[in-house]
């Protein structure tokens, strides 16, 4: 059978996937600043057998299959990390200032493994599996930008699947964990405020026009969106994590800078939001005497995870591992005792492709909080187990290849 053939040579991958993990997480780079990386996949798939293609500012693309007719899967792995000092005690550790601390490392191995179990089992797709290796997801602009330079296009996509490791996850490493239908992780956008006043000095605020203390009203009353503005069962969350203004404690500077992010899981509640903190900042501001600017920077859409692909992809993980091995997050619910939210915080850019192509995303346990792995996403101490490569591997592979059998 193709499951038990995939999962066995994908187990015989694993010292191969460990060692292209290792030379990923001690090169890191950020954003669109990934050249190791880049240079790294395209040389692995070039010696695979693979023609891989450049797609907009630092992605890669290769394709697999071809040889039958038949539809497009995408499997999609990132390949960025984050600009955070690495702490954690291991002895691939980067050194560069930046940190693979969301695993993405991980997923760029792992889809990396199933391009040369993809390979060996060329003429058995029915259909192509498009490759995406994508730069930037931790600014969420790399797979806006791959979009535009026609990643689903040439040949047009029919289904995209992504995977996402997890840390602190209490399922033995490699576990998959299927999305429920439906959003699944909240649209992101990063903004700035800029409030502008007069300066003056200190001692004589009335030659001047505040713009701290306007700021500071703004800052408050955005709070207030969420808490009068939304009904009861609208989650959403604003966050001012920065606000920068003066150099000398006796003087009232020009003006105050304030960065922050909104996270929304409806595209409705989203708009509304961005409308009402435009209309507060400026509003505010002006009963001060000053002036604001809500500018918008990198952002995203909800995770949208296709019905049908949700379904389908759960069949086919539990084909590949067996049903005590592989969940949905349904299950997981039910198993605890009731409807829970299967909703996460995190933004994941993978929304761009799940606006444009029915999508789902797979979670994969790797660090279970009793093994020592306790540290979260985005820690500097953070580690993700090994152990989960081969079958992150394998249901990459599998998933794609039994959709394309389905869809023939």
């Amino acid at each position: 059978m193709l499951a038990e053939t995939l999962l066995k040579e994908a187990e015989e991958l694993h010292d191969t996937i460990v060692s292209d993990r290792r030379y990923l997480h001690r090169h890191p780079g950020t954003g669109f600043d990934i050249s190791d990386a880049v240079s790294y996949v395209k040389q692995e798939l070039v010696k695979m057998g693979y023609e891989p293609q450049d797609c907009g500012k630092a992605g890669v693309v290769a394709l697999a299959g071809g040889k039958k007719e038949g539809k497009v899967f995408l499997l999609r792995a990132d390949m960025d990390a984050l600009p955070i000092k690495e702490e954690a005690e291991v002895e691939f550790a980067a050194e560069n200032g930046k940190m693979h601390a969301c695993g993405h490392d991980m997923h760029t191995a792992m889809l990396l493994g199933a391009a040369r179990l993809l390979k060996k089992h060329e003429d058995e797709i029915n259909g192509t599996v498009k490759l995406m290796f994508q730069p930037a997801e931790e600014i969420f602009e790399g797979s806006q930008d791959m979009i535009e330079a026609g990643v689903l296009n040439n040949p047009p996509v029919d289904a995209a699947l992504m995977i996402h490791v997890m840390a602190g996850m209490p399922f033995p490493a490699g576990t998959p964990i299927v999305s429920a239908p439906g959003v699944s992780a909240p649209a992101a956008d990063y903004f700035e405020i800029k409030v502008t006043g007069k300066g003056c000095h200190g001692s004589m605020p009335n030659t001047g026009v505040d713009p701290v203390t306007a700021a500071a009203h703004i800052l408050i009353a955005l709070q207030e969106i969420q808490a009068r503005e939304l009904p009861m069962g609208e989650k959403a969350v604003l966050t001012i994590g920065t606000m920068n203004a003066g150099t000398a404690p006796n003087v009232i500077p020009d003006c105050v800078t304030m960065g922050g992010s909104l996270r929304t899981f409806d595209e409705e509640t989203r708009s509304y939001i961005k409308k009402r903190m435009e209309e507060i900042a400026e509003g505010i501001a002006r009963s001060f005497r000053a002036q604001a600017e809500v500018v918008y920077g990198s952002g995203c859409p909800t995770l949208v995870n296709d019905s049908d692909l949700s379904a389908s992809t759960l069949k086919y993980v539990k084909e590949l591992l067996g049903d005590k091995k592989a969940y949905s997050v349904a299950e997981l619910n039910a198993a605890a005792g009731g409807e829970k939210s299967s909703k996460t915080a995190g933004s994941e850019d993978f929304a761009h492709i799940s606006h444009e192509v029915p999508s789902v995303m797979i979670a994969l346990a790797a660090g279970h909080p009793e093994k020592g792995y306790i540290y979260p996403q985005h820690h500097c101490m953070v580690r993700f187990d090994e152990d989960a490569l081969s079958n992150g591997c394998a249901v990459y592979a599998y998933t794609a290849m039994r959709w394309l059998e389905d869809a023939k």
